[in-house]
């Protein structure tokens, strides 16, 4: 049955299998596929050959979306700092410090505390009131994955939901099967203590007939789906729904008929609906469309971190083709004092051929890149954090949001391009950002043809600042640099 049921991702992989194992008791959540294999996210690529080296590794938000829920084991603590835009500027606005102000049932208390939860996080100080208000206020909040936001509108959908009403009432839509999934694993852990609630899963290859009767007061699914089970299936009636969160909604407009498919959801529920939005990203466009399928909303935004490049020394070594490049790597190793290193490829050919080089020397090395599923990537990840290996070769997979503490020099075997040729700035910066976290120094280290040394005066112009050359037969100028 892996693969019956329009619209499942054609890959014939299981790799969630093992991680959703257990997901249905004690809730009755996945009829009909409790046995299927779990597609993962995700195109089917050539493992080799020319064609998988003529573009970039692309960067799927869908699939970040799920890594870093997957390798966050705790909650981040961001600095980023809340704003806050109320419909009714003159009300008061209240933040919460502890989870008992909030005045809670009992066993979601003690759900929420079972979790991990100590305290709330940055963003579920001032979401949760505002969530939780009596008349029900509608959202929209920026939040990046780790900061508590699923657990946030998770809890507020179990404080609204009455066990004793054996129908619908909360709607989630998430832009793909695995995030749905990840969403429902949170439901079920934060109320296993709720009597008589469960949750369903409006997903490809959940296959119900129609006119079955569903109990479940909560549904969690993507939209195409959640369209069926409304208006074609009629599994549901969308007047009974008392709380909407559409999640991930910078993924959701990045593909296509997802948008079209939320608004066609939210225009048919009650005026009296409580709804809410999240996103990690607040370009224009999302702004646009949350403000579109969100009715006088309260709006909370992240003040954009300020990335800085003061703790983080950048230097360039001129080389003519890879063997050159390989040499100053090695270079590098053979002069200065290295903890653990990432290195950034282009594609995907690059990193495989690199990492096998850096084996050969005998480093211990891991390869991330976008041929791996999101639970593969993710356990690569969590070695490196472990100090397994001491060098991770990764395309732009990698660019964004994985901290290690240990990390002490990125290079860039390639500088970021984009589709055009042109230098890539902020995946530069997100890029050497993976060194210098946590108040400490970082070395980036930016391997350069000469035809491609525009490029790097782009960025020291982009970003007003030097870059210095190093010769990489040097080794006591490599050696100075430590000290």
């Amino acid at each position: 049955m892996a693969s019956q049921g329009r619209g499942w991702v054609d890959r014939d992989t299981a790799g969630l299998a093992h991680s959703f194992s257990g997901l249905c008791t004690p809730w009755k959540s996945l009829r009909g596929i409790r046995n299927a294999s779990f597609p993962t996210l995700g195109k089917k690529y050539a493992s080799s050959g020319e064609e998988e080296d003529k573009e970039d590794d692309k960067v799927d938000l869908a699939e970040n979306s799920l890594l870093n829920k997957l390798i966050r084991k705790s909650l981040v603590e961001s600095n980023h700092h809340v704003e806050v835009l109320q419909r009714d500027p003159s009300s008061p606005l209240f933040s919460v410090k502890t989870f008992e102000e909030l005045h809670l049932k009992k066993e979601l208390l003690q759900g929420i505390y079972e979790m991990g939860f100590n305290r709330p996080s940055k963003i579920q100080e001032t979401a949760l009131p505002m969530m939780l208000a009596d008349p029900p206020q509608n959202l929209i909040a920026q939040s990046q994955s780790g900061t508590g936001k699923t657990a946030a509108f998770v809890l507020a959908m179990l404080s609204r939901v009455n066990g004793a009403e054996k129908f619908p009432q909360c709607l989630c839509l998430a832009p793909t099967y695995e995030l749905a999934v990840q969403t429902g694993q949170v439901v079920e852990k934060m109320g296993k203590l709720c009597v008589n609630i469960g949750v369903a899963y409006a997903v490809r290859g959940n296959r119900i007939p129609r006119g079955t009767k569903i109990e479940e007061q909560i549904i969690i699914g993507t939209p195409g789906s959640v369209l069926d089970w409304c208006f074609k299936l009629k599994l549901l009636d969308v007047q009974k729904i008392s709380v909407f969160v559409l999640d991930e909604a910078d993924v959701m407009i990045d593909t296509q008929g997802f948008l079209d498919q939320s608004v066609r959801i939210q225009r048919t529920l009650p005026q009296r609906c409580q709804m809410l939005l999240f996103s990690a990203t607040f370009e224009d466009a999302v702004l646009r469309f949350a403000e579109q399928i969100i009715p006088d909303p309260n709006i909370i935004k992240l003040r954009r971190e300020e990335m800085t490049l003061t703790n983080i020394r950048q230097y360039y070594f001129l080389c003519e083709n890879k063997q050159d490049k390989y040499k100053a790597l090695c270079n590098i190793y053979g002069s200065i004092t290295v903890g653990q290193a990432v290195i950034f490829c282009q594609t995907r050919r690059n990193a495989k051929w690199l990492s096998q080089k850096l084996s050969q020397d005998g480093h211990k090395v891991s390869v991330l890149s976008g041929e791996l599923t999101v639970e593969q990537r993710a356990a690569v990840i969590q070695r490196f954090r472990d100090g397994k290996e001491k060098v991770l070769v990764t395309t732009n997979v990698c660019a964004r949001g994985i901290d290690v503490k240990q990390v002490t020099i990125v290079v860039n075997f390639k500088l970021p391009t984009n589709q055009l040729q042109c230098p890539d700035f902020e995946t530069y910066l997100h890029r050497i950002g993976r060194t210098g976290r946590f108040g400490k120094k970082g070395l980036a280290f930016n391997m350069v043809e000469r035809h491609n040394l525009p490029l790097l005066h782009s960025i020291e112009e982009h970003f007003k600042t030097k870059i210095k050359q190093l010769d990489p037969d040097d080794m006591d100028e490599i050696e100075k640099i430590e000290s």
